[in-house]
């Protein structure tokens, strides 16, 4: 199809500096998981990013120097000259598609504590580093500010020798050193360097000029800037400091790419944070520069693109959840097929990566990370092998993936779902509070769907064993899902937690399907994801009096990887939900529980009229059971996803769609994806 005018917009070329992008389609840097460990995964999947149409493709922070590292964090590096082949790697891949590559070199200083190099860490200021770490940075004196300026000028030559088109000054997300001088909270210096704004400025304005008067004549030079730190008075903020930055420095760098602080609030997931949220704090910076200004917000709606454009608050669209979720979005509009884009849940499953070392994953987009390592791309799949039949039985994340992707190979695909939507756990959990956007991984699927002639899906169809085998398809797939326990067993309970009679315990499923609980709730979380959090929520609102039991030091503890615990916790604690941390349920009475704290065994009674534990779900596998114990068992049987072995969203579509991958593929010897391995040194 053609694509639609209203979106020519996008598609026009823009000035930055010495080099145009292609397009207003922007990646801005995001981290991944690869960065110097897996340069071959990080460079190719950047690569397909500019084959899927995004103007500018940018690294992840990129490490200048020995004297401010992250490890065991992985980044990009760019500490000398032998760092250069593997950045280089990246911009071809990325040239090879029209795009332009730009860097993000960072110096972290009190936000990294170097306990690679083992050097000590410095900022403007002696302070505590932002890790935790009992290590404190020491503030810099002028010889330091000096070979600072130089690892700058250093990193932006070394940027250019690489190829790249973008090379960032980074002062956002306040964790670098650019922007730890710029807060009055960070910078308590008595010399040029502190007190005023103008001089807390200072070693910007001159990072920016050495970088300008070193590489500016061929690569656009930019600048990473959270304008408001979310703090009112108290720190950076869009109506004072953050706008008189801007002012300052208004012409001198090629491009702003503006934000707000910190990570946590910049990558805000969903559930706390609609499409374009940042607009209202970083929209004045077009009427104060005539440099071009790229922002982000979560954006995947085109007609959003097009309103941030025409009404003149940005000139690129930024975006770094959504070029993961779908990272051929530029190219989707281009041909005028808006339908088929991916859109981010924002999830943020793709931020654990950064938190738990390791490569990018997507809840939407099961190819991510995969690109090099196992050559999966996200549009291209290889055709079927036979013309063969599968039987897929359940409709949830990893079915429906499955029976997408094995549509989009030719087999013949019946989609069987027992309940009278699609879905399955999506479904569902997407109407707790917050999460509507989770829809999103069942509607892109099932619109997919629908338009395969060769997939047919059949609701209200809850198979037998004798019915499956009936059917006589060539292969069968089981991914009937999983349903929460009520036993307690988990994390903390290696048996049920014992109950009195007339104890009513009612598990997650029941309350998400609309059971109302009785007396005081307790919830006991043993998963510390979040659907304790979420639960503790609803029930509140709907006026229940929650008390909410962890074994963790917090609420839904693992949720610090996906940077919403925080507000999790906060929205409960507004709500009046009583917190009751570092404790474990060991015994459920017909009006109370007893607590037991993790440290002392202390014990305690807490009323409650209705527990729901929140520890682990059992895979619905009956009808595989049933399968594989006759003697007339499918040849080709296998479950997939949660039925298998109950997991996150995110694991449930890469089951269905790995499944899909290898059907009628020959069996993978020993490790089954390509690994990149440490060089030994020569002595």
């Amino acid at each position: 199809m053609p694509r639609d005018p209203r979106y020519d917009i996008l598609f026009e070329p823009v000035k930055l500096g010495p080099v145009t992008a292609p397009n207003r389609f922007y990646q801005v840097p995001h981290c991944n998981g690869m960065g110097y460990a897996y340069p071959s995964s990080m460079a190719e999947m950047r690569g397909v990013k500019a084959e899927g149409g995004w103007g500018v493709v940018c690294t992840e922070e990129v490490e200048i120097s020995h004297t401010s590292e992250l490890a065991g964090y992985i980044e990009g590096r760019l500490w000398d000259d032998a760092d250069i082949p593997i950045l280089a790697k990246m911009v071809e891949k990325v040239h090879a598609h029209g795009a332009l590559a730009g860097i993000e070199p960072a110096h972290l200083g009190m936000g990294a504590a170097n306990n690679y190099s083992r050097e000590v860490p410095m900022g403007p200021s002696a302070r505590p580093v932002d890790m935790p770490e009992p290590i404190q940075a020491r503030a810099m004196d002028k010889a330091d500010i000096r070979a600072f300026r130089k690892m700058h000028v250093d990193a932006a030559r070394r940027s250019k020798a690489a190829g790249f088109d973008v090379v960032y000054l980074y002062a956002g997300h306040d964790m670098t050193t650019l922007m730890h001088f710029l807060s009055r909270r960070r910078n308590d210096r008595m010399d040029e360097y502190g007190g005023s704004l103008e001089n807390r400025v200072r070693l910007l304005r001159e990072c920016l000029e050495d970088t300008k008067d070193a590489i500016g004549d061929t690569c656009c030079v930019a600048v990473r800037l959270a304008v408001d730190e979310l703090m009112g008075s108290d720190g950076i903020s869009c109506e004072a400091e953050g706008r008189d930055i801007i002012e300052m420095l208004a012409e001198i760098p090629d491009l702003w790419d503006v934000n707000v602080s910190t990570w946590e609030e910049d990558s805000k997931p969903s559930r706390f944070s609609e499409e374009s949220f940042q607009t209202d704090y970083t929209s004045f910076v077009k009427s104060v520069t005539t440099k071009p200004v790229v922002g982000v917000g979560r954006f995947t709606s085109p007609d959003t693109m097009v309103s941030l454009i025409k009404s003149g608050k940005l000139d690129l669209i930024g975006a770094a959840r959504p070029s993961i979720a779908d990272p051929f979005l530029p190219k989707k509009v281009e041909e005028g097929r808006i339908e088929d884009i991916r859109e981010c849940i924002g999830c943020n499953i793709c931020v654990t990566a950064d938190f738990i070392h390791v490569p990018l994953r997507c809840t939407q987009n099961p190819t991510m990370g995969e690109e090099w390592r196992k050559g999966w791309h996200p549009e291209r799949i290889a055709p079927r092998h036979a013309e063969e039949s599968v039987l897929i039985v359940g409709a949830g994340p990893a079915g429906l993936e499955a029976a997408r992707a094995l549509g989009q190979r030719g087999y013949e695909v019946t989609l069987a779902e027992g309940g009278n939507t699609v879905g399955g756990r999506v479904a569902v959990e997407s109407q707790l509070p917050g999460l509507s956007a989770w829809r999103r991984v069942a509607d892109y699927r099932e619109y997919q769907i629908s338009q395969m002639a060769n997939v047919g899906v059949y609701l209200d169809s809850r198979l037998t064993a004798d019915q499956v085998l009936e059917f006589g398809a060539d292969h069968v797939v089981l991914a009937t899902g999983a349903k929460w326990a009520t036993s307690g067993i988990g994390r903390s309970h290696g048996y049920p937690i014992p109950a009195e009679a007339g104890a009513r315990v009612m598990s997650p499923d029941e309350i998400m399907a609309g059971a109302a609980p009785e007396g005081p709730v307790v919830i006991f979380d043993d998963e510390h994801y979040y659907m304790a959090g979420a639960l503790a929520e609803k029930l509140r609102v709907a006026g229940h009096e929650v008390s909410y039991v962890t074994p963790a030091s917090d609420v839904s503890h693992w949720t610090h990887n996906t940077m919403e615990q925080g507000f999790i916790q906060a929205r409960l604690m507004e709500l009046g939900v009583q917190i009751i941390p570092l404790h474990t349920l060991t015994r459920i009475g017909a009006d109370h529980v007893t607590l037991s704290c993790i440290y002392t065994g202390a014990q305690r009674d807490l009323a409650a009229g209705t527990v729901i534990p929140v520890t682990m779900r059992e895979a619905q596998d009956e009808l595989y059971q049933a399968l594989i114990a006759r003697e007339d068992a499918p040849a080709s049987l296998m479950r997939i996803g949660d039925c298998l072995a109950p997991g996150t969203i995110a694991m449930a579509v890469y089951a269905g769609h790995r499944y899909a991958r290898e059907l009628g593929e020959p069996p993978a010897q020993g490790v089954p994806f390509r690994r990149e391995l440490p060089e030994l040194a020569k002595d």
